[in-house]
């Protein structure tokens, strides 16, 4: 056999290898199920105009109708369809709480990085204002913020925004204290690196894993906490279809089970799901449970 037909067999079996390795790793009970969960949510909200079969703020209907064939989720206490509700409440409570993590995940990378690398006063500063947002609890700081901003959704995020980047920065700054002085990163300075060209190649890259991890842990949290502020009243603004709102509209009718039990169903079921496809992606990143996971999945 040539030299080139031996290199395309090499390459041939390094990518099966991979797609094995990466389907054994991926392929447990409850990262199929989490990614599932996922991928339908994301479907709901990308396309909840289309699919909701009413208009979700319309009041056309009996009111407290039970779930039955053509209000399948009920109506609310003015009129309005449940099942069009939730749907729509996907679109609104999912991309917000994607978009808050992603926010908090680069503004906390960004200074842990700078403050596990140079250390010193820079350290000293950043860590202490993180360590500030850490002695108060993540929900009463954010209401007490988000009762300051004034009810809305976007301070909701504001809010949730403030609290939650420095669990970022303090695993990013824990990482990159380990890698500063590994042999790569003194390599790349001694051939002319400067400090953020060697943060930004050598050590982000090596370290981005467990960040990526938590920031997927975080998602189902970032819903479930965003879901409490307007549950409070300190986020969406009715008439506006949030899953938190229509959970505390469901608490006004308690007879009417229906009006918060499916909403909060969606909150249950989206948060769960994003847990599970942390846990498996953290199985897959993390070298040291790659046996463990390859002896569920088998």
């Amino acid at each position: 056999m040539t030299e080139r037909g031996m290199t395309d067999v090499l390459a041939v079996q390094t990518r099966r290898k991979g797609r094995l390795r990466i389907s054994k790793q991926l392929r447990t009970p409850l990262a199929i199920t989490g990614g599932a969960i996922v991928v339908f949510w994301l479907v709901i909200a990308l396309l909840a105009p289309s699919i909701s079969p009413y208009d979700p703020l319309a009041q056309d209907f009996e009111r407290l109708q039970a779930p039955g064939a053509e209000h399948w989720f009920g109506t609310d206490q003015v009129g309005r369809d449940v099942l069009s509700r939730v749907v729509s409440g996907a679109q609104v409570s999912i991309p917000l709480a994607l978009m808050l993590v992603v926010f908090a995940m680069l503004i906390g990378s960004v200074l842990g990085a700078i403050a596990g690398y140079f250390g010193k006063a820079i350290d000293e500063m950043i860590m202490r204002i993180a360590d500030l947002v850490f002695a108060f609890p993540t929900i009463i700081l954010a209401m007490v913020i988000a009762a300051a901003l004034g009810p809305s959704l976007t301070n909701a995020v504001i809010a949730m925004l403030i609290v939650s980047w420095p669990a970022y920065a303090r695993v990013t700054r824990s990482l990159v204290l380990g890698a500063r002085n590994a042999e790569y990163v003194i390599a790349g300075r001694l051939l002319g690196n400067g400090p953020f060209t060697s943060l930004g190649k050598d050590i982000l890259p090596n370290v981005i894993s467990p960040v990526v991890v938590l920031a997927t842990l975080d998602v189902g949290t970032a819903i479930l906490l965003l879901s409490g502020l307007s549950f409070l009243g300190l986020g969406a603004v009715p008439p506006t279809p949030d899953w938190g709102s229509m959970v505390a509209d469901g608490v006004q009718q308690f007879s009417s089970w229906w009006i918060a039990a499916f909403p909060g169903l969606a909150i249950l079921t989206v948060v769960l799901a994003f847990n599970f496809l942390g846990d498996a992606l953290r199985d897959a990143l993390d070298p040291r449970s790659q046996e463990a996971v390859q002896g569920r999945a088998l």
